[in-house]
């Protein structure tokens, strides 16, 4: 394996000292020209490459790396939160490194330690994990932590978060009012915060409308979409079939689609997906909407101000859903 030359070595090739040699690669001022232009020249055809994060460390300064642990990376929304993210860093000058959890909290407790050894001045996390007390020394220590789409047990800090329980209300209503009553849930894995904010919303909607047994149609695990088509098509082929389906992520609204691409009568049954997403406007389909690029932008921003200013009031930030009309979710049954 080829080694990059030290400072060290740039020192010795253009003949100064090793302090001479940091001040001119660090952009200090106060060096003659022609020795700044020695230790450059020796830089460069050294390739010499400058650790920006250790140099920031060792003047007391704070690492510019901004450490992003996201759900999946594969998943457009979180691809959206990304953009919203490192748009906002790069206004100030910082950069992003981001690391996809798989929704394992186990996976997500290694990568957090891995971003923490590379020194990042703060971290923005979607948790999969139930509690995060663990980060409290870290906290304490000086580390910024905000997390986005998910609120974290054990610790109090910057949250960013949608109206999950809102967006939810709003689409059992909207199926309530165009006449179903035998309305289906496919969810994700029941561990996460957000599905347990929208199926006890989906329950608690279903029951204000006087719908018995509503558990009935409640499904979770559809991670991906293979998942819940197969969940929807369970459900298609129980005795009291639904005749609408809520599809609780943007992974279980593909899902049902294909379940019902495949069923007899499928093209029948009302379908509202919760997440937009790409070609949704082409295909027609009914979505709870929100900006993820906002939500993003806004984590950032909070923990660009909390590195500025630990003592300030920690925020709760909850952007607002609505549904978006586009004819899956306005098919009436038959």
């Amino acid at each position: 394996m080829i080694r990059r030359p030290t400072l060290a070595v740039v020192a010795e090739a253009a003949g100064v000292s090793l302090k001479t040699a940091s001040r001119v690669l660090n952009r200090e001022p106060n060096v003659a020209d022609a020795t700044r232009e020695r230790v450059l020249d020796a830089a460069t055809s050294l390739g010499f490459r400058r650790n920006a994060v250790a140099a920031d460390l060792a003047r007391g300064g704070f690492s510019r790396l901004v450490g992003f642990i996201t759900g999946d990376l594969a998943n457009e929304f979180y691809s959206a939160l990304a953009s919203g993210i490192e748009r906002e860093l790069r206004e100030h000058g910082l950069q992003l490194l981001t690391a996809s959890s798989d929704e394992d909290p186990e996976r997500e407790g290694s990568l957090t330690g891995e971003l923490l050894e590379r020194r990042v001045g703060a971290l923005i996390v979607t948790p999969a994990g139930a509690d995060h007390s663990a980060l409290r020394g870290e906290i304490a220590a000086g580390l910024t932590v905000v997390v986005v789409d998910r609120p974290a047990a054990g610790m109090d800090v910057d949250t960013v978060v949608i109206d999950n329980r809102g967006g939810t209300r709003a689409a059992v209503d909207h199926l309530l009012a165009h006449g179903h009553r035998r309305i289906a849930f496919v969810g994700d894995a029941p561990h996460l915060w957000t599905y347990q904010e929208r199926s006890a919303e989906f329950l608690a909607a279903m029951q204000d409308a006087g719908v018995p047994d509503a558990e009935r149609w409640l499904r979770s695990g559809a991670h991906d979409a293979a998942a819940a088509r197969d969940l929807v098509v369970e459900l298609l082929a129980a005795p009291e079939p639904p005749t609408a389906v809520l599809a609780a992520n943007n992974r279980a609204t593909v899902g049902t689609l294909q379940a019902l691409r495949d069923a007899s009568g499928g093209d029948q049954v009302a379908v509202v997906g919760f997440d937009d997403f790409e070609l949704a406007d082409l295909l027609g389909i009914t979505v709870v909407a929100y900006d993820a690029v906002e939500m993003g932008r806004r984590a950032a921003e909070l923990a660009v101000a909390r590195s500025a200013d630990r003592d300030r009031p920690v925020e709760l930030v909850v952007l607002p859903t609505r549904v978006v009309p586009r004819g899956s979710g306005e098919r009436r049954p038959r």
